[in-house]
């Protein structure tokens, strides 16, 4: 596979050599302009694959140099990424609307560098392998319908298994040492010379017999003795932990398992409703309004991005297709969920069979922590700002943030009987994205 290229645009050596080393950790080849008109004239006989353009330069500054590059159609389609100090959703915004992908700051860190390489296809798409004890659960981006993964595997049973591997080795272990030692003791016997095996001289008086051999073969045979019952006794206890640890992965598999089945028929629910709630697009002259869809957004995303983009992205080749002319007004509302945990550790859904009136907090901390521009990913920021100038001003595209002031579905009451998973039901289904298209008169 060929190499990527990058051209970096600076006019400051150190900021050029700083970021082209990054770069070539991820061997990607770059090349080098200290000004823009200097990478303009680069660009008359070389493609590069991206560019990372400074902004305060000498003589033409970064924005009139992507304003250059995006006229020309020889180099319009070469993603173009501002490395810049300059930094406020108003630079942003100008930079974008010109043509660039986003800002990228002087004081970049290795994670945004991967990031945005990724962002401009340098690198190859991320997959992660990890497969954690309970899988999250996604909507399916086709079909709305959510599956669960499977529970991971009974490690009760292995942890048991190994306990009783050891203690098995630990007795052969044992019994091989007092074998060795007694096969020792006899072959000392045997091996001993002939004086030694004759009788033994009568006691005399006043004489103490000699003992101590006997006394250290006791000592011996006791030591032995008490190593196994040591042995044996802690054999003992890690069956008995490995038994508890057993019925603790035991009752864990259970609650999984359980809530694996409440969250299965919770998203069934929640497929049902969405299908119920989504409308295609009407045709382009229908009347203002009435050509609507709508896309759920799980707990814990941007509003706008991952499948919302794809929803874009077809909902405007659609209207393109049909010579529409008129506005796009896409809008995300919140839902309101009922949480568990705290400001520090962060918040999650609650279980499904726990009582409203438990829930830690009622609301969408995670909405409400956003900014306008942390709402939509580059690439979703990028299709919106592209649409109006690739249909010379015939579709324009708002975005507007509706909180939880608008609800598709009634929450229910809230009381003893109703629990987090009637309730997340709704935040669920009122936790979306709206795309509507209104044709002009």
């Amino acid at each position: 596979m060929a190499r990527k290229r990058a051209l970096v645009v600076d006019d400051s050596k150190s900021a050029r050599v700083i970021l082209s080393r990054m770069l070539e950790k991820y061997g990607i080849e770059v090349d080098m302009a200290e000004s823009a008109e200097q990478a303009i004239e680069y660009l008359n006989q070389n493609r590069p694959d991206a560019i990372f353009m400074d902004q305060l330069m000498p003589g033409m500054d970064g924005l009139q140099a992507v304003q250059a590059i995006k006229s020309n159609p020889q180099t319009a389609m070469i993603p173009i990424m501002m490395y810049t100090s300059q930094e406020g959703e108003l630079y942003v915004g100008q930079a974008r609307a010109l043509g660039a992908m986003g800002v990228l700051p002087k004081q970049v860190r290795p994670v945004d560098v991967s990031k945005v390489l990724y962002e401009l296809h340098l690198l190859p798409d991320r997959r992660d392998t990890a497969e954690p004890a309970l899988s999250p659960v996604e909507l399916d981006e086709t079909a709305g319908v959510v599956e669960a993964k499977p529970a991971p595997p009974d490690w009760g049973r292995r942890v048991e298994s190994t306990v009783k591997e050891q203690a098995a080795d630990m007795r052969r272990f044992i019994m091989a040492s007092l074998d060795s030692f007694a096969a020792r003791i006899v072959a000392d016997v045997r091996d001993a010379p002939a004086p030694l095996l004759e009788p033994l001289p009568p006691v005399v008086a006043n004489q103490r017999p000699r003992i101590w051999p006997w006394v250290a073969a006791l000592v011996v045979v006791c030591g032995a003795a008490a190593a196994c019952a040591a042995f044996w006794s802690l054999s003992r206890e890690d069956a008995a932990q490995a038994h508890a640890e057993v019925a603790a992965l035991t009752s864990a598999n259970a609650e999984l398992k359980r809530a694996a089945e409440e969250i299965g028929a919770t998203n069934k629910e929640l497929a049902a409703a969405l299908a119920a709630n989504a409308v295609n697009p009407a045709p382009v002259n229908a009347a203002p309004g009435t050509a609507v869809r709508v896309e759920p957004v799980p707990y814990g995303e941007i509003p706008f991005d991952r499948s919302r983009l794809d929803v874009l992205r077809d909902f405007l080749a659609k209207l393109e297709a049909q010579n529409f002319r008129g506005v796009v007004k896409i809008t995300s509302a919140a839902g309101s969920f009922c949480l568990n945990g705290n400001a520090t550790d962060g918040f999650a859904p609650a279980i499904g069979s726990l009582a409203v009136g438990k829930c830690d907090l009622l609301g969408n901390p995670f909405e409400e922590a956003l900014t306008s521009q942390q709402r939509q990913s580059l690439a979703f920021a990028n299709l919106v700002a592209s649409v109006r100038q690739r249909t010379s001003g015939a579709i324009a595209v708002t975005i507007e943030n509706a909180g939880t002031s608008r609800t598709a579905v009634p929450y229910p009451p809230r009381n003893e009987s109703v629990t987090a998973g009637e309730w997340n039901r709704a935040a669920a289904a009122n936790n979306r994205v709206e795309f509507a298209a209104e044709a002009a008169p």
